[in-house]
Order: C-alpha cells, then sequence, then structure tokens
C-alpha cells in the first residue's frame, strides 16, 4: 500500500556541519540509536534527496546524509588543488567522516554516483563498511572505456569545449533553470507525481552557489576513474543492489549484469520506478533497506 509521500517528507532532520581539510561539509542527523547509516546523494543532488527516507530509517537507525564536498550546502571550491572532484576525493571524505564524526563501522547508502564513492570508500577503509546498498548504481557509460570508436573521437573535443570556462558556465546557467531541471527529472523519475516544486528547488538552490557550475563542469569532463565493474571485485562486504526498472540514465539491462559479481547479495528490481528510488518509491525502498540492515546489524550487549 502506498504511504503518504507527503508525511514522509515533513519529519525534519538536524543540520550540522564539519570541517573537513579546511572546508565546511554539511551533513544531517536523524536517530538516537542502533547502527550507524550514511545515506550518499547523486551528481547534482544534496543531502535533503533523502528528506523521504532519514525518518523512517531513524525509527531504528542513527542516520546521517552528508553533502559531498562540492554540493549541497558542503563548500565548492575551484578544482584542482587542494580538491579534486574525483570519486577517490568523496571516498576519502566519506571515510574521515565516519571516523572523525560517526566514530564507528557504518551501512552505506548510496545513489547514482554515490553508489561509486560508497564503494570507493569501502574499497579504501572495508574495515569502516558493515554492508553497502546501491541503488541505480551510476555505470558511468561516457568512460572513456565504454565508449564506441566514434565518441572516442568526439567526445574528447567536446569536453574541451565545455572546459573553456566562458562556454562551460553559460552552458551551466542554461542547465540551472527550473523548466531544465524539471524536464531532466520528468525523464528521469518513472513515477512523474513525484517530481514536485519542492524536489526542483532542492536541486536548483546549490546550483545558485558560487563555483557550483567549476564543480559540475569539472566532473562532467571526466571520463576516467573508477566504474563499478572495477571496484565491485575489490568489496569485502554484502552489497543490495536494487534498480529502477524504467531508468533512462542507468539501463536496468546494463545494471542487472553487476547483480553477477560475488559481492552483490541481492539484486532487487523494482516495476515503474527511474533513476532515484529513494526519492520516488520511499514507501518500498525504506522497509527494504531496514530489512537489509536487521539482517546485518551488530547485536546489541545484553
Amino acid at each position: 500500500m502506498l504511504t503518504n509521500d507527503t508525511a514522509i517528507a515533513s519529519v525534519p532532520s538536524h543540520p550540522h556541519f564539519w570541517q573537513w581539510r579546511g572546508f565546511s561539509i554539511g551533513y544531517q542527523t536523524a536517530g538516537t540509536a542502533g547502527d550507524a547509516v550514511l545515506l550518499i546523494h547523486g551528481l547534482g543532488a544534496s543531502s535533503d534527496h533523502w528528506r523521504k527516507n532519514m525518518a523512517a530509517l531513524a525509527e531504528h537507525h542513527r542516520v546521517y546524509a552528508i553533502d559531498l564536498i562540492g554540493f549541497g550546502q558542503s563548500a565548492k571550491p575551484k578544482p584542482g588543488e587542494p580538491i579534486d572532484y574525483r570519486f577517490e576525493t568523496w571516498g576519502e571524505q566519506i571515510n574521515d567522516f565516519c571516523r572523525e564524526v560517526i566514530g564507528e563501522s557504518v551501512f552505506l547508502v548510496g545513489n547514482s554516483i554515490g553508489c561509486l564513492v560508497a564503494l570507493q570508500a569501502a574499497v579504501f577503509q572495508p574495515q569502516q563498511v558493515k554492508a553497502v546498498a546501491l541503488l541505480d548504481c551510476a555505470l558511468r557509460l561516457q568512460h572513456q572505456r565504454k565508449l564506441s570508436w566514434y565518441r572516442k573521437l568526439t567526445f574528447p573535443w567536446i569536453q574541451k569545449i565545455l572546459a573553456y570556462p566562458p562556454i562551460g558556465r553559460f552552458f551551466f546557467s542554461k542547465l540551472a533553470q527550473p523548466k531544465v531541471i524539471r524536464q531532466a527529472l520528468l525523464k528521469a523519475y518513472g513515477r512523474k507525481e513525484a517530481v514536485t516544486d519542492e524536489l526542483v528547488e532542492i536541486l536548483l538552490k546549490p546550483a545558485r552557489d558560487p563555483g557550483a557550475a567549476d564543480v559540475f563542469l569539472s566532473f562532467i569532463t571526466y571520463s576516467q576513474g573508477p566504474l563499478p565493474e572495477d571496484l565491485l571485485p575489490q568489496i569485502q562486504c554484502p552489497v543490495l543492489l536494487i534498480w529502477g526498472k524504467v531508468d533512462p540514465w542507468e539501463p536496468f539491462a546494463q545494471g542487472k549484469k553487476l547483480a553477477e559479481f560475488a559481492a552483490i547479495d541481492r539484486f532487487i528490481p523494482l516495476e515503474g520506478v527511474g533513476h532515484c528510488p529513494q526519492d520516488e518509491a520511499p514507501e518500498v525502498v525504506n522497509p527494504l533497506l531496514l530489512e537489509w540492515f536487521e539482517q546485518r546489524s551488530t547485536p546489541s550487549p545484553a
């Protein structure tokens, strides 16, 4: 039975800030007992993208949702020294947050590129991660190793054009418009009713911050680095893989192939759901995550 999404979204969490390598990092918390859970958003999103999940998960767990550096309420320093917007950087941010703020091993949950960040963190510090849940993991179809021969010739030129600041920032300014964001979400979401004014503003607000354009362009012109196929063989903990069957950005047929890796403990397809299951179908995703955590929770001492 569907629950009321407005009710799910209405329970507030608590915003906080943490200093990491001299930069302010935003995060939210909910819950006071149970195992720690850390939620990691996707490209262009923020910790607010988990607003429909935190209260439900916090009934049994201490829940954290972080803004990756460059996104949400976190600092957006110019790309390059000392911050490169790469999965390795974000993986280190997650590991340091788990050690300095949470202070114990965690369950990691990611959506889209947040999945790769979670996997990278688990590869770097396996002792800090109890298990990983991946929601529509980014397949990185624009990666240089996945491009056709024709695109290998043309794509680098497109990247060079976008890397030129006046052109790239003009391109970003055209993307960071309510109508454009709404149309992109309507394409990405299987459940169109989940695309609300609130959601559009969640994505649009950080895009107005100084430095947001440079962060976005730095990442979309990056076609190297790890693929899920590179990281999954190195994972030492169980992995839950959830995939929306009508995701147009990360095709279900290709995502299903990831289930063949030994680390994948369970693969769950979601009918009629697109790229962001946690926001489109929280009444489905929240119980699945709670069940997954319960099966792998640390027993409380007598």
